[in-house]
């Protein structure tokens, strides 16, 4: 009997969109703006950390805009949920996110989208866009889903929708 291949190692990706009330050079978003540096430094050292999107020139991807003017995405990729969660709600990211009704409009639709990749690949904004479309049109999948709908990714590897693959590129899904 020959031993199986062993399961390719997956990460989660994550996007957040937010809509921000105000120009970033507005005084009435400063608190926001003066948190970014400390909370991706935070990111960028945080146990389970992998790769967040930037801007090229930049500290981080705020003048990126590519899911509408006012909007504002954060894309990165963990190692596993956990990490992503204690990142989220237990460092001081929660200060940035107790203050965000003052920043950020209240989406009436999912602005946060979690899936697994192939642990070495990058998602492209294009793909993590496409995900969160997934989840608004369809709700949580192994291929599209949320904190509170998570899949895990051997869940994800073995449903017939939810290949670690990108989600773009006109690949079967």
């Amino acid at each position: 009997m020959t031993a199986s291949a062993s399961p390719q190692p997956a990460h989660l990706a994550q996007l957040n969109v937010a809509t921000i009330r105000f120009p970033l050079d507005d005084p009435r978003v400063a608190p926001f703006v003066e948190m970014l540096d400390p909370v991706n430094s935070a990111a960028d050292g945080a146990p389970g950390f992998v790769w967040r999107l930037v801007e090229e020139g930049a500290a981080d991807a705020t003048g990126m805009r590519p899911a509408g003017e006012n909007v504002i995405v954060t894309l990165s990729v963990w190692e596993t949920r956990e990490a992503l969660w204690d990142f989220v709600y237990r460092s001081g990211h929660l200060e940035a996110m107790q203050g965000r009704r003052a920043w950020f409009e209240r989406h009436v639709e999912a602005h946060l989208v979690l899936w697994w990749v192939p642990a070495g690949h990058r998602p492209t904004v294009d793909e993590a866009l496409e995900r969160l479309a997934e989840l608004r049109a369809h709700g949580p999948s192994p291929r599209a889903f949320t904190f509170a709908s998570a899949h895990t990714a051997a869940e994800a590897a073995h449903h017939p929708r939810a290949a670690l693959t990108p989600a773009c590129g006109g690949q079967a899904g």
